[in-house]
């Protein structure tokens, strides 16, 4: 059974705006994303439309559109299989027409008469029911001769021309470069000496760039492997961390395992012991028109520092129930109303219907890993079942992106022929990775990522940076 127009929710707010200046923006709650250039407005419409068609998919459902463009506005019902209905539409054509007054005798503007010689005598005007002269019979006519001189000069002067104030721009300067802030070069940059940044410095600031951008519709991260131990929770933590921090996007961890998983014990906790279920419980309530933003906040978990908030799995120790496909549609749903990325633990079982619902939700998969065989073993055989089922599925892990972390246990034993082992067992292994997915990023051992809750300021400099250029290859992605 079809959707009517009366049953489509007006929430969110979208608009649909195309310029005759060869801009368009697509307006999402207050959020605007720009429509990328096309050689008409026809593709400006259609691009729009896109971004109009992925929002509707990212929420399942039809959603309304305001559209306004040079040649009228109206609204539509876009669905998520690309179907479109047209609500009302008004052209301004149209309306200019029935607004204009009608044109009398006294309001007819005079005819406006070209010559090409101001010497030339002008000719009279002939009635319009007068054949016109055959050259013949002109050329045998008496009067006075053409001036050759007026009729070549007319003949050969070329029509003036302007260039499109498209084709040029006065902002010719390159962006300054800002001075050093590391190193001995940020030091004499302090000192009044200034000096321009380092390689490394340039390369941070990149990586800073990178994962500090706003996306056009909400961003789903996956961070999969079958096995336990394989950093996956930390993994979550650190790459939510960093994006909400850089970007200051709504930004939430999500523990999508099918019964108890681990992400609550290793963050926050809130004023509450609320969790997904309760989340799904309450999702006609959340994805009202009518309840406000602030509403998320009794179901998830804020982490102060480092600006994220974290949904739960169901910790109820007597608890028995596992989560379905549709529960992860509806909590995904909720989500992307409230969040812009949204990053999901996951349990270690492939083939549950939770785990590859969360698959065909997400935009980029990160494939975390210790340096120890049956981790990495794990992995690749993670990657293989996705790349086995085709499709999207097998699109997320040519792109993953594979974050290899040095093994705790030779980190532990302080032997530096341990800790040489571990740090060649890394780099075999983030090697071995690297023909089969878009990255490999490698993460130094750190005492702050074993137990106990996970802070990024608790970290070691070089962790911080290795965990920045983790998050700056799956923003890449996006």
């Amino acid at each position: 059974m079809g959707t009517s127009p009366t049953q489509v929710m007006a929430f969110p707010s979208i608009k649909a705006i195309v310029r005759d200046n060869g801009t368009a923006e697509v307006v999402v709650a207050g959020n605007s994303r720009i429509v990328p250039a096309g050689e008409s407005l026809q593709d400006l419409r259609n691009n729009a439309l896109a971004l109009v068609v992925g929002e509707a998919q990212t929420l399942q459902r039809p959603v309304r559109v305001q559209i306004e463009d040079p040649e009228g506005h109206g609204e539509l019902i876009v669905h998520p299989d690309n179907k479109i209905e047209s609500v009302s539409y008004e052209s301004r054509t149209a309306r200019r027409r029935a607004e204009a007054p009608a044109t009398t005798p006294e309001t007819v503007a005079p005819a406006v008469i070209e010559t090409t010689s101001l010497t030339a005598p002008e000719p009279a005007p002939q009635p319009a029911e007068t054949a016109p002269v055959p050259a013949a019979v002109a050329d045998s006519q008496p009067g006075p001769p053409a001036a050759p001189e007026a009729t070549e000069a007319a003949v050969e002067e070329p029509a003036p021309t302007r260039r499109s104030l498209k084709e040029t721009s006065f902002l010719v300067s390159a962006p300054v470069l800002e001075p050093a802030t590391q190193g001995w070069r940020g030091a004499l940059t302090r000192l009044g000496i200034r000096m321009n940044p380092s390689d490394e410095e340039l390369s941070e600031r990149e990586d800073i760039r990178t994962v500090s951008q706003h996306w056009p519709g909400p961003r789903t991260i996956a961070v999969v492997n079958r096995k336990g131990g394989a950093n996956k929770t930390p993994t979550v933590v650190m790459l939510s961390a960093i994006l909400a921090r850089y970007s200051g996007a709504a930004t939430v961890a999500w523990d999508n395992n099918e019964s108890q998983g681990t992400l609550g014990w290793r963050t926050e906790k809130g004023s509450h012991d609320r969790s997904v279920l309760d989340l799904i419980d309450s999702s006609t309530e959340l994805l009202s028109p009518s309840t406000n933003a602030a509403e998320i906040a009794k179901f998830v978990h804020h982490q102060t520092a480092d600006k994220f908030d974290v949904l739960r799995s169901d910790e109820n120790e007597e608890g028995d129930h596992e989560v379905t496909a549709e529960e992860v549609d509806i909590a995904h749903q909720v989500l992307t109303r409230y969040y812009r990325l949204v990053v999901m633990d996951s349990g270690n079982t492939a083939r549950a219907a939770n785990w590859r619902r969360m698959i065909d939700h997400t935009n980029q998969l990160v494939v975390p890993v210790t340096a120890i065989e049956d981790r990495a073993e794990a992995a690749r055989l993670t990657l293989q079942t996705l790349e086995s089922r085709g499709g999207h599925d097998a699109e997320l892990a040519r792109n993953a992106v594979v974050i290899v972390s040095e093994s705790t246990d030779a980190k532990r034993s302080m032997s530096g022929d341990a800790l040489k082992r571990a740090k060649d067992e890394a780099e075999r292994i983030a090697k071995g990775f690297e023909p089969f997915v878009r990255t490999v990023v490698r993460i130094p051992y750190d005492p702050a990522l074993v137990n106990g809750p996970i802070r990024y300021e608790a970290l070691q400099p070089a962790t911080q940076r290795a965990w920045l250029a983790a998050a700056a290859a799956v923003a890449d992605g996006f």
